[in-house]
């Protein structure tokens, strides 16, 4: 169905995103850091990207915005996870260009539906 990149420093929220997407079809890529997910992005195309907001070198806000203003990269729709959840908060991730802002704990449904969503509309 597709291929999706996970940047998630928590061990446990990386496992629960990944296991409801491999669920789903969608194979898995994961990075801990902006540095390993930008190595990730390099080698890798992505129909998805999902990303925390707190990641242990860079503001999951500062690589949004890098993500969508990179051409080769602007098109690939980005999913907000955070526990950072205030209606702040979602503002300030969908002005960075993020595509959807979820709070943590991730309900799977509504994960599962929204990736769904944006990987056809990408197609």
């Amino acid at each position: 169905m597709g291929t999706a990149l996970i940047v998630e420093d928590s061990l446990t929220d990386k496992e629960v995103l990944s296991l409801c997407l491999e669920n789903c079809g969608i194979t898995v890529l994961t990075a801990k850091s902006a540095e390993e997910a930008f190595d990730q992005i390099k080698s890798h195309q992505f129909d998805v990207i999902i990303l925390d907001v707190v990641l242990p070198d860079r503001s999951g806000f500062e690589i949004c915005r890098e993500l969508k203003d990179a051409e080769t990269t602007r098109k690939v729709p980005v999913i907000m996870c955070s526990t950072k959840g205030t209606e702040m908060d979602k503002f300030w991730g969908m002005k960075q260009g993020a595509d959807a802002y979820l709070a943590k704990p991730i309900n799977q449904e509504e994960l599962t539906q929204i990736v769904n969503n944006l990987v056809k509309k990408k197609e």
